[in-house]
């Protein structure tokens, strides 16, 4: 069953210079029981992602075009006020980057939690509470903290309330971006039981982790999304796409990035081609054709001029590149 579908989704931060083109014709399917990873360099679009897809569109982000539906919601931007309410939070919910910013400093846990709940749906304060300490006892958390406030919460802490306000309702999907950074190795280590033990559990259909770690990300997902500015560039069950990535791009990141194992590293040394060189491009003004083609030591005259599609190369296996795209 799926639970969420985009389809030539774009979503630019409106700025008196330009247009931001962050989310820039993407198309994802998520289907209930899977984990899905998004991967990709600082500024590519991966947190502008999970707010599009999240519904927290607030200026200068908007939405601009395409097609959006969860759970059999969909969505357009004349539509958006009124499915913020009935998804945002309740089909869908967003676990945000820096745990250590996203509560309010000067309320209680318990404050914040039935502040935003009670938005959501038409539950009483007593209601919310009891669905929290339920909550926060299925993540092995004291109920204690319901009456502390952020600043005497650790940061492993922090993310994990974050977490159990998040699935308070049991959304449809769960959207994780960057959630185990800036914390220790330990509390990583935590936070991704804690993520993984609500995937078994149920608690959520399906997840999008976010990261720029590959590492991180395989130890949880299913299935791999690489963007590049703006872009998805290639989409593929985890292992075979750490194995034998199809998009240079895709190629140079898994080198550069991967914690170092020797096979894998080996493998993908042997396609050729691995050293990532040279900056993502402006979002403002993207190169034609092929956004990557700037940095590809492969890029043929084709890429400068035509943008590739996204395309299936095999069953589950997509990728925008003329590589191995016929013409």
């Amino acid at each position: 069953m799926v639970v969420l579908e985009a389809s030539n989704l774009k979503a630019y931060y409106v700025l008196r210079r330009g247009y931001v083109r962050a989310v820039d014709g993407v198309n994802l399917v998520i289907n209930e029981r899977s984990i899905v990873g998004v991967v990709g360099e600082s500024g590519c679009g991966k947190s502008t992602l999970a707010r599009v897809l999240s519904l927290d569109l607030v200026p200068p982000l908007k939405l601009v075009s395409g097609r959006l539906v969860i759970e059999g919601v969909e969505i357009t931007e004349a539509s958006l006020n009124k499915a913020r309410r009935a998804v945002a939070g309740v089909k869908v919910s967003l676990v945000p980057q820096s745990a250590m910013n996203a509560i309010i400093p000067v309320a209680r846990i318990r404050n914040y939690i039935v502040d935003i709940i009670s938005e959501k749906t038409k539950l009483i304060s007593e209601e919310i509470v009891m669905l929290a300490e339920k909550r926060l006892k299925e993540l092995n958390l004291p109920v204690e903290v319901l009456d502390m406030y952020p600043f005497e919460l650790s940061g492993g802490m922090r993310q994990r309330v974050l977490i159990a306000l998040a699935t308070l309702l049991n959304p449809s999907l769960l959207i994780a971006d960057e959630p185990t950074s800036a914390l220790d190795v330990s509390t990583q280590k935590i936070v991704m039981q804690t993520l993984y033990e609500i995937f078994n559990r149920g608690l959520v259909k399906s997840m999008l982790f976010i990261s720029h770690d590959i590492a991180t990300v395989r130890q949880i997902a299913d299935r791999i999304v690489v963007m590049y500015a703006g872009k998805i560039v290639e989409d593929g069950a985890t292992e075979q796409l750490i194995h034998e990535p199809l998009h240079p791009y895709s190629r140079m990141l898994m080198f550069s990035i991967l914690t170092p194992e020797l096979e894998v590293r080996e493998r993908v040394r042997k396609l050729g081609n691995i050293a990532l060189i040279g900056e993502p491009p402006s979002l403002i003004n993207p190169p034609h054709g092929c956004r990557f083609h700037p940095r590809c030591p492969l890029a043929m005259d084709v890429c400068r001029r035509e943008e590739p599609p996204l395309i299936e190369v095999e069953k589950g296996r997509f990728v925008a590149c003329w590589l191995h795209t016929k013409r």
